[in-house]
């Protein structure tokens, strides 16, 4: 049983949100803890890792620089059209009259007022709920590898990546030989007895919602409220969770067990094609792409996960309402291809070319999976958008893993020939810090040190949620990646002439390093965070825009030895 509650409790925070969404959220309030808008603070003066962004907008206004409207594509969810925070940024397609049934702009999506939904179908329903790309794999090609002897130096560089992933994806079903096993009953009897400790600690503590640092201090009256005591408190202090609300909690313990069911069934049986059901393109063919429908909301719940990161990019500045958004002259475009469950290569492919033809400068990617039958698709359209001057900005994922040595897609590296895309920025998720540093990098990221070019915060973000005047805080690499492309909006605003690569240039050297060492995500060990990430530094929006005042118009920003560009080390320790 020990073992098992501790799976659980590592995976808590992939599971109140989106599994596709690289894991990249988890909703943890932290009222008391640190400010709202910690991550938009300054370190020397606030004493937070924030992005020093206040500092930044005076740098500006000493400039007497005025910023220009900038695209910013959010590929993820939906968003809340209504929210009061929102629906002033919202983009607004100009070519299109909205409701008229007609595709007035000829670009191939009718009504595409405010982007475009590439998991509706054409008859008003759209995919919400979805599976995990590993069973797809496994599935799809189970008859064409399972159990044949396979010659890989007689197969073309293609082949070779098919039945390399389809392995890999065997493993992740299937399991392997020495894989521990959870077992279902347990783990479902697990969920029973803790549900049935919650209602016993709700009765006695007389409220409905409590974090486990509130189990903690709780004085039992009797000998089962002192079992539900301690069977609770065992839970929460497992993997240092005390801050997560008992309802989180309970419901992400319901999810996992949920999940590791469905994973159960799909060793057997193939997944539901919820997409294929609902959508009606051939999913195999990238030239089918005129599908999908207008509704980029669908629903609250569908749309909570790109609510919040529209909210961090770019909500209203200065209105007095809930949050401050990163950027001031933003509009957000909402492109529809992230359901609950992996995404599909396709849509994401589609969406990415969507955003580039309608005038996106930045792309915010905050999703990720561990298999890409379609990267090539979305290789091609990465380098689209590098020929149209497009940035993409990536979330590196919450799994706590090195991704330069496990797979995790969208990547910039090129399949047809390994290079790095020089359009692209992936980002770890940092925290506000304790009075040593070491709490500077959030537990959950992702690292590496060739494939995570920044971090940036992404614990405790509070931003705009689904409901018309709802906020809420949530954690993930998906929080710490619009703080990176509102920065990049911020930057092409302002300073319009600059190049993706300049702007990435601007964000990378202007990187602050910690003064001391830094916790490697999932682990007590410390290190230097240059060990963990290529520049080895937390983004600043105002370093970054001193960097960008620098710049000329059309000089070359960094040439292919120069890519690692040193950040700059803060040595104040306050």
């Amino acid at each position: 049983m020990r073992n098992l509650i501790r799976v659980f409790c590592c995976l808590l925070i992939l599971l109140p949100s989106f599994h596709s969404l690289s894991a990249q959220t988890s909703t943890r309030v932290k009222s008391g803890e640190v400010p709202k808008g910690w991550h938009t603070l300054d370190r020397e003066k606030d004493g937070y890792y924030g992005i020093s962004l206040n500092k930044a907008y005076d740098f500006i206004q000493s400039k007497k620089l005025k910023g220009k409207t900038v695209v910013v594509a959010i590929i993820d969810s939906g968003i809340d059209t209504t929210h009061e925070d929102l629906k002033e940024i919202i983009w607004h397609n100009p070519g299109e009259i909205p409701g008229n049934g007609i595709d007035d702009d000829k670009n191939g999506y009718v009504d595409d007022v405010y982007g475009w939904n590439f998991l509706g179908g054409k008859d008003g329903r759209n995919v919400e709920k979805d599976s995990y790309e590993g069973a797809r794999v496994y599935h799809s090609l189970k008859d064409k590898y399972r159990g044949k002897k396979i010659d890989i130096s007689t197969m073309t560089a293609d082949e070779k990546y098919e039945y390399e992933m389809w392995t890999k994806a065997e493993k992740a079903v299937i399991g392997e030989d020495n894989e521990e096993v959870i077992d279902l009953f347990e783990l479902k009897q697990a969920v029973r007895i803790a549900k049935r400790q919650d209602s016993v600690l709700r009765k006695a503590m007389n409220k409905e919602e409590f974090t486990g640092t509130d189990i903690e201090k709780y004085e039992p009256a009797n000998q089962s409220e002192r079992v539900a005591k301690n069977y609770l408190l065992s839970l929460f202090k497992a993997n240092n969770m005390m801050d997560i609300t008992n309802k989180e909690f309970i419901e992400g313990f319901e999810n996992f067990a949920s999940a590791e069911e469905s994973k159960a069934e799909q060793k057997e049986k193939a997944p539901v094609p919820y997409r294929a059901n609902i959508v009606g393109d051939n999913e195999n063919d990238i030239n089918d792409k005129y599908y999908g429908n207008n509704n980029v909301m669908v629903s609250n719940d569908a749309c909570e996960h790109g609510t919040h990161v529209s909210g961090i990019i770019a909500a209203v500045r200065k209105n007095g309402k809930g949050m401050d958004g990163i950027a001031d002259n933003v509009r957000i475009m909402m492109i529809r291809a992230v359901p609950d469950g992996d995404e599909h290569d396709k849509d994401i492919a589609l969406g990415i070319r969507y955003a580039v033809d309608n005038g996106a400068k930045v792309i915010n990617m905050s999703f990720g999976k561990s298999f890409s039958p379609g990267k090539k698709w979305i290789d091609d359209a990465v380098e689209y958008a590098k020929s149209k001057g497009v940035l993409l900005v990536h979330a590196a994922g919450n799994d706590h893993k090195n991704i330069d040595s496990t797979d995790n897609y969208p990547n910039n590296i090129m399949l047809s020939n390994h290079s790095r895309a020089t359009n692209w920025i992936t980002v770890g998720a940092s925290s506000s810090g304790d009075a040593k540093g070491e709490g500077a990098t959030a537990y959950f990221s992702n690292y590496g040190k060739e494939q995570v070019d920044v971090f940036a915060p992404g614990a405790n973000i509070y931003a705009t949620f689904p409901g018309g005047n709802v906020y809420r805080s949530l954690d993930g690499t998906s929080m710490a990646s619009p703080v990176v492309a509102g920065t990049a909006a911020f930057l092409f605003s302002y300073f319009p002439y600059l190049t993706p690569e300049q702007v990435k240039l601007c964000i990378e050297k202007s990187a602050q390093a910690p003064p001391v060492k830094v916790r490697k995500p999932g682990t007590d060990q410390l290190v230097d965070l240059s060990e963990i990430s290529k520049t080895g530094g937390i983004i600043n929006t105002y370093e970054a825009a001193k960097v960008a005042a620098s710049l000329e118009p059309g000089v070359s920003p960094v040439t292919e030895k120069q890519k690692s560009p040193k950040p700059i080390r803060n040595n104040k320790k306050g």
